[in-house]
């Protein structure tokens, strides 16, 4: 007869064996994962020694950090863009606006991904309903994040400031402006020497800054808080913190009529590389031709004078040959090309005149051509050619 089996225990058994079959399935699972995980700390940390590893095989020094720790260790500023246009007489375009009391360059914040000059563009474009491209650099400004002026709740954290050159408009540029509903006030041209009282004290000495770095010519100048790194002859003696003396009286060529008194007596004094002689008073920075027995010259002849209130103020044109020793140390002799000094003066109409005879003076003299580069400070102790 067949054998009798306990149902009870044959089950029992068999969750038993169930249990330990789960057992083991769980155990391989876990020893897997644990596997993968040494086996990725492995991978992560031979990745990591290649990172540091320099190409002689070598570890690198202990500066070496994660992109992580890079990014979060880059200083964050924000980014300007303004742009510095002037008129024919050499004044500065600056605006008010209806959020601030002081006047402004046009021009503002650089959107995120845009260009700083697409941002100059796009500003001027707004603000005077002027379209252009503004491609020359004048200067690139940093401003400290503890610059007075900003509220803690701004969190400012410092800034980039572009500042473009816009060139000079002629009257008809000038008409064509068109403000906006909003924000732009009004606009106005400025004497430099006129900007510290009508700008914040940075925004002003930035102005003034790229102003003589388009006078010298000579590239973009590195600003910090509106001061040049690298100052030149121009930043050191502070040309145009002085309001500039009106000589707008028309122009004419040859020596002065007889019956008309002389108001005073300059030269266009040229070196040999066809720049001209220029004085700047270190009191006030003011620019000024020099007389012309200022040096020893050869080839003078009367170039014109202007006619203005009491009398006329004559010009001669000169060939130096040589400058003795410095007589006044209150002035600074320096050499500048014909387009500078006209720049430093403000002439009026009749400056293109002028320049145009200096220039007629020049070729007759056989000199060539100058170059602008910044204005060069001439020794104390003189100088021949």
């Amino acid at each position: 007869m067949p054998q009798l089996t306990d149902q009870g225990a044959i089950d029992q058994a068999e969750n038993d064996q169930t249990e330990t079959d789960q057992i083991a399935i769980d155990q391989a699972e876990t020893e897997r994962v644990e596997a993968e995980r040494v086996e990725a700390e492995r991978v992560e940390a031979e990745r990591a020694a290649c990172d540091r590893a320099a190409p002689d095989g070598h570890e690198r020094a202990g500066t070496w950090m994660t992109p992580e720790e890079y990014g979060a260790s880059r200083a964050a500023v924000w980014t300007a863009a303004v742009v510095l246009v002037t008129d024919t007489d050499g004044r500065i375009l600056v605006q008010s606006v209806d959020y601030r009391a002081d006047r402004l360059l046009p021009g503002g914040a650089v959107d995120a991904g845009e260009a700083p000059s697409a941002a100059a563009a796009r500003e001027l474009r707004e603000e005077l309903g002027i379209d252009g491209r503004y491609p020359r650099g004048l200067a690139v400004d940093w401003i400290p994040a503890d610059t007075p002026g900003f509220p803690p709740e701004m969190r400012f954290p410092g800034e980039i400031l572009h500042v473009y050159d816009g060139g000079t408009w002629t009257a008809e540029r000038i008409d064509a402006v068109r403000l906006p509903e909003q924000e732009i006030l009004g606009i106005h041209f400025a004497e430099p020497a006129d900007l510290p009282a009508l700008m914040d004290a940075g925004d002003a000495r930035r102005a003034l800054s790229a102003l003589r770095a388009r006078i010298n010519g000579s590239g973009t100048a590195l600003l910090e808080n509106g001061r040049p790194t690298a100052p030149t002859a121009l930043d050191r003696l502070g040309v145009l913190r002085t309001r500039r003396t009106p000589q707008h009286g028309t122009w004419h060529p040859g020596p002065v009529p007889a019956p008309l008194p002389v108001r005073d007596h300059r030269g266009w004094l040229f070196g040999p590389d066809g720049r001209v002689l220029l004085l700047i008073a270190r009191a006030t920075g003011t620019a000024h031709l020099p007389p012309p027995t200022a040096g020893s010259t050869t080839g003078a002849v009367p170039l014109g004078y202007r006619h203005a209130g009491q009398g006329a103020h004559a010009r001669t044109a000169a060939r130096l040959t040589g400058l003795p020793p410095a007589a006044d140390p209150s002035y600074a002799r320096l050499l500048a090309t014909p387009e500078q000094v006209r720049e430093l003066s403000d002439w009026g109409p009749a400056g293109a005149d002028e320049l145009a005879a200096v220039h007629t003076a020049r070729a007759r003299l056989s000199l060539p051509v100058p170059t602008r580069t910044p204005p060069t400070e001439l020794p104390e102790d003189g100088v021949c050619w």
